[in-house]
């Protein structure tokens, strides 16, 4: 896309991965142009992040996207162990609960990333949101005002920019941020999507290897693809189309001429590392550009599009309504906890200390606390996460929370609303009232536009100061 010498635009988003894309679209149905440019030719072509865990299914139900993504993916099948190219048993590497009223995503949803970066794509463009392909960053400044950045096809000018692209974030090294970490494994690793026809798709198949390192042959629902992730004790990988094919052949009982197509491969040395700061001025860190996991127990992908998720709504707030920017300051200090817990949980999992569980879920993730969690009512904590549940007409709490606003919920109480009915609809909050529910209890709560309770109590003492702090002076 050809670009003006100098473009005004509301948020300038670097990269088109996960990250950017659903911050895209999340800014996108709030009425903020965002202009998001990507230095490669096209979306990202291989499955790297494939797990998307529950509370992320979620977002992407509040994005608009649930649909497609249920259409696309599917559960993870069960490990099968083989050895000597005979099959051990099968071995279930997650916990499977089961999907309930409150959290109606239960297990792990495997879908390749492309696929999810796709209909993140669709949804945006369905929004009239766009991306610029082919367009690098060559530099950034800021100002009071805004910020500046030099593009390969042009100068674009943003009220606010946000780095979503990637662990080598070319916006953090010019903003001059480092990471701090660790390397999870000093073994490096191989990613690749491959075809094997001979090969059967009902397990996800696990080849120990000893002391080489362990293959693992994962099909892909909605593809005829495998996705292969091979360990290296000795030796650099080769990502080659030859190479991929000679470790297969080397680690299981296929041969070379079995895997009929190498589609993408990769390298990677398992690292978790954390930028020491979110936000430098009006530049904003998101996903793998603030945090980069293991891949082991599906934690970055997750991770990043709940930064995406946690910005979006804030960046609304600011930009459409009023709320001071001040607000912004928030975005940093409720993800950076997270971020932190989630690479924890990433390493442990890789090192065999933790099973792939209920934490991996994020579904017990919140921001209790924090400096936008005032209150408690019954029984939830301004802070946690707002269950869903049935409604008497069919619908569910979470069609309430759908879209940008903010929604009281008067949860079995008839406690009178009328004196700050004007104050509400100045807040673009949806008033609703539902019987007594055992995840609420009784009281009223004020469900943020990310679905996390902002504010809770039995009446509406406080009510007030909290919308004053998220919304307008």
């Amino acid at each position: 896309m050809e670009l003006n010498s100098v473009k005004e635009t509301g948020i300038l988003i670097v990269g088109a991965g996960p990250t950017g894309l659903a911050l895209a679209c999340d800014l996108a149905r709030r009425g903020v142009h965002a202009h998001v440019v990507e230095q490669s030719p096209a979306l990202f072509p291989g499955s790297r992040g494939k797990g998307i865990q529950p509370r992320t299914m979620e977002v992407l139900d509040d994005l608009g996207v649930v649909d497609a993504v249920l259409a696309s993916g599917g559960t993870a099948p069960v490990g099968m162990v083989w050895q000597d190219g005979t099959r051990q048993g099968e071995h279930d590497m997650f916990e499977r609960p089961e999907a309930t009223a409150a959290a109606p995503y239960g297990e792990p949803w495997l879908l390749p990333q492309w696929r999810t970066q796709q209909i993140l794509h669709a949804r945006l463009t369905e929004l009239g949101g766009e991306v610029s392909f082919g367009v690098a960053l060559n530099g950034l400044t800021q100002d009071e005002h805004g910020v500046s950045a030099e593009l390969s096809a042009g100068t674009v000018r943003a009220a606010y920019a946000v780095a979503a692209d990637g662990g080598r974030s070319t916006v953090r090294r010019i903003l001059g941020i480092s990471m701090t970490g660790e390397t999870v494994d000093p073994a490096p690793m191989l990613v690749a999507d491959v075809r094997i026809p001979a090969l059967d798709r009902l397990n996800w198949h696990v080849f120990p290897g000893g002391e080489a390192g362990f293959l693992s042959v994962c099909p892909l629902p909605g593809t005829d693809d495998f996705q292969i992730v091979g360990q290296f004790t000795e030796g650099e990988p080769d990502i080659s189309p030859a190479g991929v094919r000679e470790l297969i052949a080397a680690r299981t009982h296929l041969t070379a001429a079995d895997v009929t197509e190498v589609l993408w491969s990769s390298d990677f040395r398992p690292r978790a590392a954390m930028a020491d700061r979110f936000r430098e001025g009006r530049v904003f860190l998101a996903g793998d550009a603030a945090h980069v996991h293991s891949p082991a127990g599906g934690q970055g992908l997750n991770t990043s599009v709940q930064d995406a998720y946690n910005l979006g709504w804030k960046l609304g707030q600011v930009l459409r309504h009023g709320a001071p920017e001040s607000l912004l300051d928030s975005y940093e200090q409720e993800r950076e906890p997270v971020a932190a817990e989630m690479l924890g949980l990433s390493t442990h999992i890789h090192r065999g200390e933790q099973r792939r569980g209920a934490a991996t879920m994020q579904l017990g993730l919140g921001y209790r606390g924090g400096p936008l969690a005032m209150g408690s009512a019954g029984a939830l904590e301004a802070g946690d996460r707002a269950p869903d549940g049935p409604l008497p007409d069919g619908r569910r709490l979470f069609d309430l929370f759908r879209g940008p606003h903010f929604t009281l919920l008067a949860v079995g109480t008839d406690i009178g609303l009328e004196p700050l009915e004007a104050e509400l609809e100045r807040a673009q909050a949806h008033v609703h009232r539902i019987d007594a529910y055992e995840p609420y209890g009784k009281g009223l709560f004020l469900v943020r536009p990310d679905g996390y309770v902002g504010w809770a109590g039995e009446d509406t003492t406080g009510l007030t100061d909290f919308l004053e702090r998220v919304r307008c002076r």
